[in-house]
């Protein structure tokens, strides 16, 4: 399992990664703040980023705010890094 930490912008666009905020992935997602939206699309992104099942993707904390701790099941830290384009 890989964790990594990311940051959220809701209400963009399109959903899509966009560089680094802070020193970590900023992720623009086109879905609005409500009702938990975001944190659905965010599970999708990173679903289809990662070639992981939703299943695999929990939103271990920060659920509520922009900053987020996500755990993905399947896979390591390395592959994730390069699954969002981060390097190893």
């Amino acid at each position: 399992m890989a964790r990594i930490v990311v940051y959220c912008q809701p209400g963009a666009k399109q959903t899509q990664l966009a560089g680094l905020f802070d020193g970590k992935p900023k992720i623009q997602l086109k879905a609005p703040p409500v009702d938990g939206e975001a944190n659905k699309a965010l599970v999708a992104f990173l679903s289809q980023q990662c070639g992981v099942p939703k299943s695999a993707i929990r939103i271990e904390m920060g659920a509520s705010g922009r900053t987020k701790r996500v755990e993905v099941d399947g896979l390591d830290e390395a592959t994730l890094r390069l699954a969002l384009g981060l390097g190893s």
